[in-house]
């Protein structure tokens, strides 16, 4: 990268002035409600950013559902929650075909006309993603990839943004069903919800409890939206950068000369090419939100975990050793090199 290209146009470099700006005000609008969780809250800011999808996993009571809707108001997008049951259907998702009387001239006639479903909202909440059949489940991912659904013989476009924030509760496994690796390829970060400190549950205890509701107001709209999730392609990412986020993904899939021996020994298959690029379009997105001109290793660093854990399909033995995912990819970021 030559030094001409680490720093953005001018227009850009206003338009990453007002980025960090706006999500910072962002950030303290969603805080009114959500007590804590500003690594959780950052991710989701660098998953809009960047016009992926995010996976949020944890146990129930942490407020995710509270923090995505929350998130859309401040944004001052349109929003649709479905509830992932198992006797969902598509339909219930993508909308359906209805049958109208229409009276014309005197003449009753038949015609179909499109309703469409929750899906059609710029930001979504699948909540408990993993309690849907299959066959629901696919119905989601053509629109995760693809920005479209078809019904019947025709498609329709979704809204621009679109973009899917799921929730997944890692504890319940009965009455629930697996995701599809190719589903969870799909989503750019696979964020982990923990438990507050003792001090923001005390907080939250108090402020739950008070009866009094937060007013959340929109301080980023569609059009700043649109804008600045164009920009984030334009953020320069140095050599090094780009190389380490190959190198990981790389070092994640087993018998490559370069993985760990925990990957060797717990990994049945690793990330592959969409790892790497989400890799970097999240380490572009961390350096706008953050008003920096250009993104480096450290970004990449830092979203190895999100971006990588979801992509791991580990074998019996890591849970035989107790080995988990995050493990794992602390072993790659640390033999990876760019």
């Amino acid at each position: 990268m030559t030094p001409n290209d680490s720093v953005p146009a001018p227009k850009d470099t206003e338009l990453l002035l007002a980025c960090e700006r706006g999500f910072g005000k962002l950030k303290s609008e969603v805080a009114q409600a959500v007590v804590g969780q500003e690594e959780v809250v950052e991710a989701l800011l660098i998953t809009l950013l960047a016009r992926g999808h995010a996976l949020l996993v944890g146990v129930p009571g942490l407020a995710k559902t509270l923090l995505v809707g929350s998130l859309a108001r401040a944004l001052g997008l349109s929003f649709g929650r479905v509830q992932f049951t198992p006797d969902l259907l598509p339909a219930d998702i993508t909308g359906t075909d209805i049958l109208n009387e229409v009276e014309k001239n005197g003449l009753v006639r038949r015609e179909t006309s499109f309703m469409p479903g929750p899906i059609f909202k710029n930001l979504v909440l699948a909540d408990e993603i993993n309690r849907t059949p299959p066959k629901t489940q696919a119905a989601l991912l053509q629109a995760m990839q693809e920005r479209h659904v078809t019904v019947g013989t025709t498609t329709h476009a979704l809204p621009d943004p679109f973009q899917v924030f799921a929730t997944r509760n890692p504890i319940e496994q009965e009455g629930t069903y697996p995701l599809p690796e190719a589903q969870l390829d799909r989503f750019l970060l696979e964020v982990h919800v923990e438990y507050p400190s003792e001090q923001e549950e005390l907080e939250i205890a108090r402020r739950t409890t008070s009866g009094i509701e937060p007013d959340i107001k929109a301080v980023v709209d569609l059009e700043q939206v649109r804008a600045f999730g164009a920009l984030v392609p334009r953020i320069p990412i140095t050599d090094d950068a780009v190389r380490f986020a190959v190198a990981c993904s790389r070092a994640s899939r087993p018998g490559n000369a370069s993985s760990p021996p925990e990957v060797n020994q717990y990994v049945r298959f690793g990330a592959g090419p969409r790892g790497s690029q989400a890799l970097v379009l999240a380490a572009k997105a961390r350096a706008a939100l953050r008003g920096e001109a250009a993104a480096d290793v450290e970004d990449v660093r830092e979203l190895a975990l999100p971006a990588l854990r979801h992509r791991l399909v580990l074998g019996y033995r890591a849970d035989v050793d107790g080995v988990r995912d995050r493990d794992v990819v602390a072993a790659i970021v640390k033999s990876a090199k760019g």
